[in-house]
Protein backbone atom coordinates (compact mmCIF):
# COMPACT_ATOMS: atom_id res chain seq x y z
CA UNK A 1 0.00 0.00 0.00
CA UNK A 2 1.40 3.40 -0.92
CA UNK A 3 0.31 6.92 -1.79
CA UNK A 4 1.67 10.40 -2.69
CA UNK A 5 5.32 10.01 -3.64
CA UNK A 6 7.62 13.04 -3.27
CA UNK A 7 11.19 12.72 -4.53
CA UNK A 8 12.71 14.93 -1.78
CA UNK A 9 11.41 12.72 1.00
CA UNK A 10 13.68 10.78 3.34
CA UNK A 11 13.01 7.11 4.05
CA UNK A 12 12.80 5.25 7.36
CA UNK A 13 12.58 1.44 7.49
CA UNK A 14 11.12 -0.60 10.32
CA UNK A 15 10.66 -4.26 11.20
CA UNK A 16 7.02 -4.94 12.11
CA UNK A 17 4.52 -7.73 12.61
CA UNK A 18 2.11 -6.25 10.04
CA UNK A 19 1.61 -9.47 8.09
CA UNK A 20 -1.63 -9.42 6.10
CA UNK A 21 -4.00 -7.22 4.12
CA UNK A 22 -6.26 -6.76 7.15
CA UNK A 23 -3.28 -5.52 9.18
CA UNK A 24 -2.33 -3.11 6.40
CA UNK A 25 -5.92 -1.86 6.29
CA UNK A 26 -5.77 -1.17 10.04
CA UNK A 27 -2.71 1.11 9.75
CA UNK A 28 -3.66 2.73 6.43
CA UNK A 29 -5.85 5.57 7.78
CA UNK A 30 -3.34 6.34 10.54
CA UNK A 31 -0.37 6.61 8.18
CA UNK A 32 -2.28 8.24 5.32
CA UNK A 33 -3.59 11.02 7.54
CA UNK A 34 -0.37 11.82 9.43
CA UNK A 35 1.17 15.13 8.31
CA UNK A 36 4.68 14.73 7.00
CA UNK A 37 4.30 11.17 5.70
CA UNK A 38 4.48 11.31 1.92
CA UNK A 39 4.22 7.61 1.13
CA UNK A 40 4.62 4.25 2.79
CA UNK A 41 4.54 0.55 2.07
CA UNK A 42 4.70 -2.73 3.95
CA UNK A 43 6.39 -5.80 2.50
CA UNK A 44 4.18 -8.44 4.11
CA UNK A 45 6.06 -11.20 2.25
CA UNK A 46 9.46 -10.40 3.78
CA UNK A 47 10.61 -12.07 7.00
CA UNK A 48 10.88 -8.68 8.71
CA UNK A 49 7.50 -7.39 7.43
CA UNK A 50 9.35 -4.21 6.49
CA UNK A 51 7.50 -0.91 6.74
CA UNK A 52 9.14 1.79 4.60
CA UNK A 53 8.03 5.37 5.20
CA UNK A 54 8.99 8.28 2.96
CA UNK A 55 8.61 11.48 4.92
CA UNK A 56 9.43 15.14 5.32
CA UNK A 57 10.19 15.83 8.97
CA UNK A 58 8.47 12.96 10.76
CA UNK A 59 10.53 11.35 13.52
CA UNK A 60 11.04 7.62 13.91
CA UNK A 61 9.44 7.93 17.35
CA UNK A 62 6.25 9.36 15.82
CA UNK A 63 5.99 6.48 13.35
CA UNK A 64 6.70 3.92 16.07
CA UNK A 65 3.96 5.50 18.21
CA UNK A 66 1.43 5.36 15.35
CA UNK A 67 2.08 1.67 14.68
CA UNK A 68 2.06 0.72 18.38
CA UNK A 69 -1.26 2.55 18.86
CA UNK A 70 -2.67 0.36 16.08
CA UNK A 71 -1.61 -2.70 18.10
CA UNK A 72 1.47 -3.81 16.17
CA UNK A 73 5.10 -4.39 17.10
CA UNK A 74 7.68 -2.17 15.43
CA UNK A 75 11.40 -1.49 15.67
CA UNK A 76 14.01 0.19 13.50
CA UNK A 77 15.29 -2.07 10.72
Amino acid sequence: MAFKLHSTAKTLNFKTNINCATCVAKVTPLLNNFDGINSWSVDILSNDKTLSVKHNGVSQEEIISIIKKAGFKIEMA
